[in-house]
């Protein structure tokens, strides 16, 4: 029986993954909360470094809102004048177009 060194390595990672799956299925059913295995489940954070964290987001956030000034808010749509007067002379120069056109026929 010749086994390569690959195939053994494979063999020992699937024998870890059963060990690891029968250990979570042991808790289950014994009503205990599953601990994850080491290295591969989330960390618990101190409260204390958690209100650091909270502490250098907030800071963080103020630096960049105090970059940016609020501008005026711009008032959306709305027609300026000089738009107003040459829409007008458009629609005048169709209606004259339609009106020579009703004309001919």
């Amino acid at each position: 029986m010749d086994i390569s060194v690959k195939a053994l390595e494979e063999a020992v990672s699937i024998r870890r993954q059963i060990d690891s799956l029968e250990k979570r299925l042991s808790a289950i059913l014994s009503g205990e909360p599953a601990r994850p295995a080491a290295g591969g489940g989330s960390r618990q954070v101190s409260a204390a470094t958690r209100a650091k964290l909270a502490a250098a987001t907030r800071a963080r956030w103020a630096r960049i809102k105090a970059g940016k000034k609020a501008a005026p808010a711009k008032k959306k749509g709305g027609l300026t004048p000089a738009g107003r007067r040459k829409l007008s002379q458009l629609m005048k120069a169709r209606w004259a177009a339609r009106r020579r056109a009703a004309g001919n026929k």
